[in-house]
């Protein structure tokens, strides 16, 4: 099988030294929290072993840390600032967006207080640039962004969930407003390509389940391999299929993109399997999802009559940092067991 040279890109090596954003996040971290009077440092701040670190949400509901809301001008300008530490240029547009939407459903819902453009919630975790580990969150509604920083240069960035809904605005001043159309549309060009090539076998069901299957849980576990594996693509159609995954890690500034672009690839492009359930019209229901070695992807657009979308990335052992935690923890062992 030949390799495109996209996924070529991916395979050269990083190191360490080469993760800016990293320094980026403990200095923006610093100054949030140096903006803060005790009262918001208590509600933005706990240790990293909290339960509330991999309290994945991305639902309406009661949040731990500090809301925008209660975060005067300069204060929210300092929490973006970490946030922005994080994101590219295009996470950075789809986040704000997100949050956009919360207004319309607000204007949609007429329930303001419900729908609050100001409850977004940054929360930190143990003190930034313990080599021992520390974290951050942002999360709010169809928002959840998750970062894990250990032993200085190695980082976690899942999971990662975004949400719109409406998917389209349909009406109102952000009309035509469609956040995650990447997502969208190349998830279909792929399927459209994989029909007319005769692979039948991309859609595993005709009637899409009801949400990600995933939905909040702290832990992600491989799904049933469904649909075509890469190894079995065109080029083309392999192509394509890059670009999407490279939408969601692409959430991320370049130098955390390019990182777990490399750990994809290195696990096996020809392993990736692109599965579909549902419609391929529009108007209807469908789900996708991305499932390689080592993480997934999945794609609903179920809700509000199709017109509401859910998508996630997992990583099956590097969630909240959990393959570097452990790999920090028995280097320790050791070196604490040498004479």
């Amino acid at each position: 099988m030949k390799i495109p040279l996209l996924a070529l890109v991916f395979a050269l090596p990083l190191a360490a030294a080469d993760l800016p954003s990293i320094a980026a996040m403990q200095s923006a971290a610093s100054a949030f929290l140096g903006s803060l009077d005790a009262a918001q440092r208590d509600k933005a701040t706990f240790p990293f072993a909290a339960e509330a670190r991999e309290n994945f949400r991305f639902t309406p509901q009661v949040r731990s840390g500090l809301p925008l809301k209660e975060m005067d001008e300069a204060q929210r300008a300092a929490a973006m600032k970490l946030v922005d530490a994080a994101l590219s240029d295009k996470g950075h547009l789809k986040t704000m967006q997100i949050m956009t939407l919360e207004g319309v459903l607000a204007d949609l819902e007429k329930n303001p207080e419900y729908r609050d453009t100001g409850k977004y919630y940054l929360s930190l975790f143990g003190k930034p640039g313990d080599a021992a580990g520390w974290g951050w969150k942002f999360e709010g509604h169809h928002l959840s962004l998750n970062y894990t920083i250990v032993d200085g240069g190695h980082i976690a960035v899942t999971p990662s969930f975004f949400g719109a809904n409406p998917a389209e605005v349909r009406a109102g001043p952000q009309k035509g407003l469609r956040v995650l159309i990447a997502e969208d549309e190349l998830a279909h060009a792929l399927l459209g390509a994989l029909l007319e090539s005769g692979n039948k076998a991309v859609i595993f069901s005709d009637k899409a389940p009801a949400e990600i299957l995933t939905a909040e849980n702290r832990q992600a576990t491989a799904l049933d391999p469904v649909g075509i594996p890469a190894g079995d693509m065109s080029d083309a159609q392999r192509k394509t299929l890059l670009e999407l995954i490279a939408e969601y890690t692409g959430r991320h500034r370049k130098d955390l993109a390019d990182a777990d672009l490399r750990k994809i690839e290195t696990a096996g492009i020809a392993k990736i399997r692109f599965g579909w359930a549902g419609g391929s019209h529009p108007g209807e229901a469908w789900y996708y999802r991305i499932q390689g070695p080592t993480f997934l992807l999945e794609a609903a657009n179920t809700q509000n009559d199709a017109n509401h979308i859910h998508v996630t990335w997992r990583d099956f052992g590097g969630d909240f940092g959990r393959d570097l935690l452990g790999e920090h923890y028995q280097q320790h062992a050791k070196d604490a067991a040498k004479p």
